[in-house]
């Protein structure tokens, strides 16, 4: 009767376990996992293929290690005990075997999804990327249109199943730019220019934020990113260019050396070299442009 209480406790345990982190997922948005844009939903794909491969072999490992540890515990005098077995072909193929199966499909996928999803890499659209230069500051984004002539901070506006071609700098501690409903992170880094191509492929506005530790106020790093139809994108587009405030050098060195910009602003754009010479500014002179 102790024996079957014991199992029904365990199962019970494990159950409450299971449950709570079932209505924890659906109670709590987990934005990697509600992908709006191509590029993230391959990644939600890529993630759950890998978590499924490895819990073939995270399952059974833990399902024995409750087993051995009830079955051969000290008061159980019925375990049978084997010290001198060293040697069992059947489990040394099996324990063996399917990690290296595991390890060769994470590989092949690994290998697949390394070139279809480079960050550098353009999509393939009938529509005409939106280039949008991001330069991550002490502690805020600053967001350059250079077709457009206008900058933000902290917010950007685009419209849907429209390739977005990001170029990638920092004026401050190396950063990490992400939206992560749109597609991964990549790394933002003084005298460096990265490249992101990402796609939304629904109407939102979506959370952009910083994902490296950089300084005190990293945490407030975070801007929007909204998705619209085209014909809202060119009203947004031409209600900035007629904006009172003006991004020239002097306003700019004024943004950069405010600790914490909140509130999204809007500038006319009128230093077109902008971003390359934050660029240069870190490089010496033995680098190259």
């Amino acid at each position: 009767m102790k024996k079957f209480l014991k199992i029904i406790v365990v199962i019970l345990s494990l159950l409450g376990i299971f449950l709570f982190f079932f209505s924890f997922i659906q109670s709590h948005t987990i934005a990697v996992l509600e992908p709006k844009g191509w590029i993230a939903l391959k990644e939600k794909n890529l993630i759950i293929t890998a978590s499924l491969l490895m819990l073939i072999v995270v399952i059974p490992v833990l399902a024995m290690t409750l087993f051995f540890s009830y079955r051969y515990r000290e008061s159980n005098t019925k375990a049978k005990h084997t010290p001198d077995w060293e040697h069992n072909a059947l489990a040394e193929y099996f324990w063996w075997g399917v990690p290296f199966i595991i390890i060769l499909c994470l590989a092949a996928i690994t290998w697949k999804s390394s070139y279809e999803l480079n960050p550098f890499k353009p999509l393939q659209s009938l529509q005409k990327p939106i280039r949008i230069q991001a330069i991550a500051l002490q502690w805020k984004w600053l967001f350059i249109y250079p077709d457009e002539n206008i900058a933000s901070t902290n917010f950007i506006q685009f419209p849907v199943d429209t390739p977005l071609h990001f170029e990638i700098t920092s004026d401050a501690p190396m950063n990490s730019f992400w939206i992560p409903q749109l597609g991964g992170q990549i790394y933002a880094m003084p005298a460096m220019k990265s490249e992101l191509h990402l796609i939304a492929n629904e109407k939102g506005t979506f959370k952009g934020l910083s994902a490296n530790i950089s300084g005190t106020n990293f945490s407030k790093m975070q801007f929007s990113a909204k998705a619209s139809c085209l014909e809202n994108y060119k009203k947004w587009i031409e209600k900035a260019k007629s904006s009172p405030l003006v991004l020239d050098a002097q306003e700019y060195e004024r943004i950069k050396d405010k600790n914490v910009e909140v509130t999204p602003t809007i500038y006319i754009l009128k230093d077109h070299k902008l971003f390359e010479e934050v660029i240069k500014k870190y490089m010496t002179s033995s680098q190259s442009p």
